[in-house]
């Protein structure tokens, strides 16, 4: 690890030699973990010198994602605390709802996935959000995929209804859904648009404190205002 973080330190490569007294290992010991480190792909070898290779930088890579993920969880976790209500991260990608990161704790419990939020996007909050910032195309071909389905007696009847339920929402308004996918608990979804990035915030309350469910959803819209410019960095997770 001293050696592959002695050469990360040198951008324009660095000897064997150099790398050997900067680490203070053995020549001999150097060159043997050079040869490994370039056999396994974690260094690349050219003209002498040495750099880090396509493993390693997958590693970073890695690494990076992993603070990003973790900066997204604190997030969510400060306003599940601050609010008093679950609070799930979710993105539309490559065509599918996903369901990122999901913040609650015994005090205010998430909605159980008793019916695969991918499949049923129509009826809850989160997929009505990620849906509404689509374009024509995009949602009937998400709903030629994943058509609407009864899951409760709430629940928008097909295709045509939600497709002008969707046109009617207007633009980055909070998405209200009130027993639609799991009765008993309604749930409201913030939108976010960062670049070409389509997500969502979105929390779940029961049923009995719907009362709280807009006025919840509009102070994490303002938490996120505040806080999109470092959490776009993160976001894209």
């Amino acid at each position: 690890m001293r050696l592959l973080e002695t050469v990360a330190a040198h951008g324009c490569g660095a000897p064997a030699k150099q790398l050997a007294r900067e680490t203070g290992l053995a020549l001999p010991t150097t060159y043997h973990l050079l040869r490994t480190l370039v056999h396994e792909g974690y260094l690349r070898r050219e003209k002498g010198l040495f750099f880090l290779g396509e493993a390693a930088e997958r590693l970073g890579s890695s690494g990076a994602q992993q603070k990003r993920r973790s900066a997204v969880a604190d997030t969510l976790a400060h306003w599940r605390d601050s609010i008093g209500v679950p609070v799930y991260y979710a993105m539309y990608r490559d065509g599918e709802i996903e369901v990122m990161c999901v913040s609650d704790s015994p005090g205010a419990p998430a909605v159980e996935e008793w019916a695969d939020f991918r499949e049923t996007g129509h009826a809850h909050a989160i997929g009505q959000c990620l849906l509404s910032q689509l374009d024509e195309d995009a949602r009937r071909d998400h709903l030629a995929r994943y058509p609407v389905q009864s899951l409760t007696p709430y629940t928008v009847r097909d295709n045509d209804a939600l497709l002008r339920r969707l046109a009617r929402m207007p633009r980055m308004e909070p998405v209200v859904e009130r027993q639609e996918y799991a009765l008993g608990t309604v749930c409201a979804a913030v939108p976010i648009t960062v670049g070409t990035t389509v997500a969502t915030m979105a929390m779940s309350l029961p049923a009995d404190q719907a009362d709280r469910l807009l006025p919840a959803a509009r102070r994490l819209q303002a938490e996120i205002g505040r806080h999109l410019g470092t959490l776009t960095l993160s976001i894209s997770i």
